[in-house]
């Protein structure tokens, strides 16, 4: 050992010894503060400047969990929507077998003419029912059944980039390609009765078809939105393994750093009682 060495050793102005043992106790410290984070926020990623590239990821995840959450109101609104179109488009089909009861009877010629009066009543007010409920088929102003909505239908969102997915109108109103009874018809006769029979008939298959197309929108609604939330699910399960800590794993690095400052404090505590040994040489 150089003699340099031995002096530096024994020097009251330089405690080589204590700055080594600060040093190590402050990276001590560090690291406990580190964990003690961790165990207070739960994650080990809290901010950017614990790990500012998985936090920028993290982040971006999380908005795309946020905008899902629009995605799901979206589709949420068209199930609603579409099942009061469903609703109403039964009482429709409803309607109509009632007027096919109608003007099936109104049919006979052996009626009396206030026997077919009193049909023909019933039918027209049938009839106009028809036009009531479609009118009324409205969910957040909505109406799948009077064509307001035209070829455009319900335009869901299906994913954060704005991609829709699309349920198709059905127009019920009287005297349209679906229900081709018009507001005009009647069972004042035999012959009108025997044409609105007709007209019945038609309207019958081409509402239960509507209703069956309706339906099938419905469940590509729920279909998506159930994928949605899985999809959810998933992103957030992804997050959780980027930024969450191993509380178990910290608790255990806890014990042992508060072990480790313990000794850190004791043997900064040595070294700087080390200078006072030199007062003895002086007595």
């Amino acid at each position: 050992m150089k003699k340099e060495d031995r002096v530096m050793a024994n020097s009251v102005n330089t405690n080589v010894g204590a700055m080594i043992a600060l040093q190590n106790l402050q990276v001590t410290n560090n690291e406990l503060s580190q964990v003690q984070s961790r165990i207070n926020t739960g994650k080990k990623v809290a901010s950017a400047k614990d790990n500012g590239a998985i936090w920028a990821i993290a982040q971006g995840q999380r908005a795309e969990v946020g905008a899902l959450n629009v995605v799901k109101d979206s589709l949420q609104r068209g199930q609603s929507a579409v099942d009061v179109s469903l609703a109403a488009g039964e009482s429709v089909a409803d309607l109509l077998n009632q007027l096919k009861e109608k003007a099936l009877a109104a049919t006979d010629t052996s009626l009396s003419t206030s026997a077919r009066s009193a049909l023909n009543e019933d039918f027209k007010s049938l009839r106009d029912q028809i036009t009531t409920v479609v009118s009324n088929a409205t969910f957040n102003g909505v109406n799948l059944l009077n064509n307001s909505t035209g070829t455009a239908g319900y335009k869901a969102l299906a994913n954060s980039a704005g991609t829709t997915i699309k349920v198709a109108g059905e127009n019920l109103s009287l005297g349209g390609t679906i229900v081709t009874v018009a507001a005009g018809t009647a069972a004042d006769t035999a012959t009108n009765a025997a044409s609105a029979l007709t007209l019945v008939n038609a309207s019958i298959t081409n509402v239960g078809a509507s209703l069956a197309r309706l339906g099938t929108g419905a469940n590509s609604l729920a279909t998506h939105q159930s994928f949605v939330g899985k999809l959810q699910d998933s992103i957030e399960a992804g997050i959780g393994n980027l930024v969450d800590a191993d509380l178990a794993k910290e608790s255990a690095r806890l014990q042992a750093l508060q072990t480790k400052q313990q000794l850190g404090v004791q043997a900064l505590s040595i070294a700087n009682s080390s200078t006072s040994i030199l007062l003895g040489l002086f007595r």
